[in-house]
């Protein structure tokens, strides 16, 4: 059944998801990354007593970066909740994480989260998803993309109003030239982060290409554009680990600029609260992994599309900043923000 002849049969449900989001909106390999350590997860209401489930969630996560625990953490509470078996995996190539989805389609799960950070490379595979009636869901990256690909659903941030945002943002605070550290090349999501604060920053910017599955480069790279150009007063980073690397480059360079980021974590939460990280952008990842899965559950449950399958659920953009880093971090020593 094509979208429109769906959405004609189907009066649109939007979803107390949609409503959450936008209450709680304050605000990237292997097999997943190491999951959070922290413990906490959020209250369960209930679990469900429909037939089990499975869903496969795959990201393209890359090694080491937390972002993606709290995604992960958020989609584990749904599954526990809806009786669901999660089944995750993750690959910063594109290639290799179309190779997950057709894996998750060879397993004939009931349903698939799927992050299209490269969209061209993972089209083929979903219309497979598609075609074998596996029903599919985006999350976090591919907000320009997930209607032209069939996708029933799509939770995130839209990445080029957050960047919009965030150029507004520094221009609060005085700033003049910034560079924007984009940690993995071919990445669309992080390429609209820093199209859009170039588009409403009223200083200067430039982009700067930095390897984000190698911190140590990502530090060096970092430094030696600061000691190039002294004249840097802020630091933007697209991730919590590559601002709180970026920390060190600072120090390094004998820089005197600042850093601000999207996205955040545990360590990062507390940079904001010491003031060694101006402020950051949430897009509530907990939250973006939690209705991705459940969406699934309603779909198959309560023919259910959050958005009438026709708009986007969004979670951010939302600054989190000095003024109210406190009431976030209390989540955030959960690994839940």
């Amino acid at each position: 059944m094509d979208r429109s002849s769906r959405s004609r049969r189907l009066a649109p449900v939007v979803a107390v998801a949609a409503a959450a989001a936008l209450t709680l909106a304050g605000c990237s390999s292997s097999s997943g990354g190491k999951k959070a350590e922290e413990g906490g997860g959020a209250a369960s209401a209930g679990k469900a007593t429909t037939p089990r489930m499975t869903v496969a969630l795959v990201t393209h996560q890359a090694p080491g970066d937390t972002f993606w625990d709290i995604v992960r953490k958020g989609a584990e509470a749904a599954a526990a909740k809806d009786n669901i078996k999660l089944v995750y995996s993750a690959d910063p190539n594109a290639g290799n994480q179309a190779n997950l989805v057709q894996n998750a389609i060879d397993q004939k799960v009931d349903g698939i989260a799927v992050t299209l950070a490269k969209p061209d490379a993972l089209k083929s595979v979903v219309g497979k998803a598609e075609g074998a009636g596996i029903p599919v869901v985006g999350l976090n990256s591919g907000l320009s993309d997930w209607k032209k690909l069939g996708l029933l659903e799509f939770f995130g941030q839209d990445e080029t109003v957050a960047g919009e945002a965030f150029g507004k943002k520094l221009n609060e605070v005085g700033a003049k030239k910034a560079v924007c550290v984009i940690q993995e090349q071919g990445n669309v999501g992080l390429t609209q982060r820093c199209d859009g604060v170039k588009k409403t920053f009223n200083g200067t910017t430039e982009n700067l290409y930095v390897n984000g599955t190698d911190m140590p480069s990502v530090k060096s790279t970092i430094t030696a554009k600061l000691k190039q150009d002294k004249g840097i007063d802020y630091v933007v980073t697209l991730g919590a680990p590559y601002a709180l690397t970026a920390v060190q480059s600072v120090s390094d360079a004998g820089s005197k600029a600042k850093i601000a980021t999207f996205d955040l974590n545990k360590d990062l939460t507390k940079a904001v609260q010491n003031g060694t990280i101006q402020f950051a952008v949430d897009q509530q990842p907990y939250l973006q992994g939690y209705l991705a899965v459940d969406s699934l559950w309603l779909y198959k449950n309560n023919g259910n599309y959050s958005g009438g399958g026709e708009q986007p659920v969004l979670t951010g953009p939302a600054f989190v900043d000095k003024s109210n880093v406190d009431k976030v971090a209390q989540f955030a020593a959960k690994g839940t923000r």
